[in-house]
C-alpha cells in the first residue's frame, strides 16, 4: 500500500497525539475523549489496542464546537 510521495509528505507532517493529551489539552476527562472518539464526532486512528488523535483533528473539533461569534 503505496501512496503519493506528496501524500507522504503530509502524513509524515501529522502530529499524531495520545488520548490523555488530548484530555489535558482540552481541559476534559480520558473518559470523555473517548465518547468523543466512539461516537465519531473526534476522528482518531486506533493503533493497536490505542487510540491516536491527529491533532489538528482536536482543533477542528473545538472551532466546530465552538465559533467564534462575530
Amino acid at each position: 500500500m503505496s501512496g503519493s510521495p506528496q501524500n507522504e509528505g503530509r502524513l509524515s507532517e501529522v502530529r499524531f497525539l495520545t488520548v490523555a493529551e488530548v484530555a489535558t489539552l482540552m481541559r476534559v476527562s480520558k473518559m470523555t475523549v473517548y465518547r468523543l472518539v466512539h461516537s465519531g464526532e473526534l476522528t482518531a486512528v486506533r493503533v493497536g489496542r490505542s487510540f491516536r488523535v491527529p491533532e489538528h483533528a482536536v482543533h477542528e473539533y473545538l472551532r466546530e464546537a465552538f465559533p467564534e461569534s462575530a
